[in-house]
């Protein structure tokens, strides 16, 4: 029987890579849900080839120019926060696959698990941000939750069928998350004061969105990933390690008690991860090139430099500090990012923003999804500061 799929985020490049997949496998998936944000004609494209039953965007006039591109089709059009969470929660809905960038996609996620659905995570930051409420939400309404990022994903499956989320009951000694090392593993340290936009979206190994591009480079995306796995397999900070693996090959690895290591290979596609979580236990095709290991010929790993990647040590602090430090650093990096790539500061001046923002506000409450949210809201308005002062400063 065809899976009935809702799609956060159609537009963006997980969306596209999963309509991808659900194309070459029509008999197994059935899209009942597409949602979007800017690239309203790109969405339309998308209900006209799909034929969703619903398409939703956050804003009432993007609504209206969607629903007159769609004209004589039947799908509807809805809008807003509470549209999104509607069609996570649909009945005939099974399966969500949740990939809205940024603090915007949590709520849909949250309202996925609180309906029971399977989710497919590939939202960062609702792990981030509420990893705690998320995860008490898939454990209480019976939820299947299974991750996207590739890492995550090469996780999950060199972990045990059975895993329940205690690392010490299946023997697992660590988690191994591998990093491509972005554009600028081997730059000077020196250089880096000098390293534009165009530079920073430009990486070796991943076609990707510029913010995560940027996060890439930073290594801050990795970062995020050391806490999402935290949450995801129940590991703590010591027993999740990062090594940089230049070619993107080995996706993550889980190393046991007895010394095995297990890893799963491919290319990097994001449609690798997405095919199998999509049909998981099950496995279809996905379109991608196979791995041909004689031709690549070497596989390297080395240790990150924490001096070229500070935003990856700052990740680990938070994690470590725990309350709402994870939320403030997540907010922060968002104004940051969006700052450089805005050229209003330098990339050296995203891991000083968050540096200075975590210690301003590391201490605020974190008791509910209420606290959490002004956390995030806090963070945003001091790195907004932050940026209005490098900049005035830049200018004289």
């Amino acid at each position: 029987m065809a899976k009935n799929l809702t799609i956060l985020g159609a537009t963006g490049t997980i969306g596209v890579n999963t309509l991808d997949v659900v194309a070459r496998n029509p008999e197994k998936f059935r899209v009942i849900a597409l949602t979007g944000q800017n690239q309203i004609d790109k969405l339309a494209q998308q209900c006209r080839q799909f034929q969703p039953r619903y398409a939703v965007v956050l804003e009432p006039d993007k609504a209206n120019a969607l629903q007159t591109l769609l004209a004589g089709t039947a799908t509807e059009v809805l809008a807003g926060m509470e549209a999104l969470e509607f069609v996570c929660a649909l009945p005939e809905v099974d399966t969500v696959m949740a990939a809205i960038v940024g603090a915007a996609g949590l709520r849909p996620a949250l309202a996925a698990a609180r309906a029971g659905k399977r989710v497919l995570l590939a939202n960062k930051e609702t792990l981030v941000m509420a990893g705690r409420f998320f995860m008490e939400a898939v454990r209480e309404h019976g939820a299947i939750l299974l991750p996207i990022d590739s890492e995550h994903n090469a996780i999950f499956q060199s972990l045990p069928a059975n895993y329940d989320g205690d690392p010490a009951r299946h023997g697992v000694r660590r988690i191994l998350l591998t990093a491509s090392g972005g554009p600028f593993r081997t730059r000077a340290v020196e250089t880096l004061e000098a390293v534009t936009p165009e530079e920073a979206v430009a990486h070796p190994n991943w076609v990707m969105g510029k913010k995560i591009s940027v996060d890439s480079a930073s290594m801050m995306n990795k970062g995020l990933e050391v806490i999402e796995a935290h949450w995801l397999f129940n590991a703590r900070p010591e027993q999740i390690e990062v090594v940089i693996h230049p070619q993107s090959i080995v996706h993550s690895m889980v190393e046991y008690l007895d010394g095995s290591v297990l890893a799963q290979l491919s290319n990097p596609d994001m449609r690798t991860p997405i095919a199998h979580s999509l049909a998981y236990p099950e496995r279809v095709e996905a379109g991608v090139n196979w791995l041909d290991l004689a031709k690549l010929g070497t596989l390297t790993f080395e240790a990150p430099d924490f001096a070229r990647f500070p935003c990856l040590k700052l990740a680990y602090q938070a994690l470590a500090t725990g309350g709402a430090a994870t939320a403030i650093l997540n907010a922060a990096n968002e104004v940051a990012v969006a700052a450089f790539l805005d050229r209003h500061i330098p990339y050296l001046g995203i891991a000083a923003s968050l540096e200075n923002v975590l210690g301003r506000l590391t201490g605020l409450p974190a008791g509910s999804l209420e606290d959490l949210m002004a956390a995030d809201a806090a963070a945003r308005r001091e790195a907004q500061m932050w940026v209005d002062r490098e900049s005035r400063v830049a200018r004289r």
